[in-house]
């Protein structure tokens, strides 16, 4: 008797999630499609019933955990400067990764930096302008409505949204080399609270914001 229609998707969705989580957490390269199909508890052989190679299962992930990520959720939320902060101040993606909670795609950008890959160049390249696009649709719009402390101009947004971007990802990249938790806590914790100046949030507001999240 052969198996339902559902059942091909639920073990495609399976397969995604394992591999979501590998690759989010160690990088394409170091991660192969064994080691996938052993955390999803299938043969690695019911692998090419699903994606045609490593690369498109790669991709397929990239694509997921961009729309179900929390920018692309607050993007869609309602317009004022608190979802914006919330999309910084909530940045606390080394504990994401330990509670093994979904996965941010700050952590599909920053395994993939100085990739030799052209395939994997080209993923990251679209996760970046993906997330890019996002930043920038949110700080204009705020802009205009004068709730940010700089002109509603798209090239000082662009420059924006790039320093939020490349401070986020460099942040989490470097923390997560380093051995010692104080330290990570204070590159992640230094790095936040200078987006959220930018964006014109008070010191104080600041300070409270993060010290919420390292409370959750």
């Amino acid at each position: 008797m052969p198996y339902p229609k559902s059942h091909k998707a639920k073990t495609r969705e399976r397969i995604l999630a394992s591999a979501t989580e590998l690759f989010s957490r160690y990088g394409f390269n170091k991660v192969s499609i064994g080691q996938v199909m052993t955390l999803a508890k299938m043969t690695h052989g019911a692998f090419y019933a699903h994606f045609a190679s490593k690369e498109a299962l790669y991709d397929a992930s990239v694509r997921k955990t961009l729309d179900s990520s929390r920018a692309a959720r607050l993007v869609k939320g309602p317009l004022s400067l608190q979802h914006l902060t919330e999309l910084v101040s909530n940045y606390w993606n080394l504990q994401e990764l330990e509670r093994k909670q979904q996965p941010g795609p700050e952590a599909v950008l920053f395994n993939e930096i100085g990739s030799e890959k052209a395939e994997i160049r080209t993923m990251f390249e679209a996760s970046y302008m993906s997330m890019k696009k996002m930043l920038e649709t949110r700080l204009l719009a705020l802009s205009k409505l004068k709730k940010l402390p700089f002109a509603s101009d798209r090239r000082v947004i662009a420059d924006k949204s790039r320093v939020i971007l490349a401070s986020l990802v460099g942040a989490v990249a470097i923390a997560k080399s380093l051995p010692g938790e104080e330290e990570r806590q204070h590159v992640l914790l230094a790095t936040q609270r200078q987006i959220l100046l930018m964006l014109g949030v008070s010191e104080g507001d600041a300070e409270g914001m993060l010290q919420s999240v390292m409370a959750t």
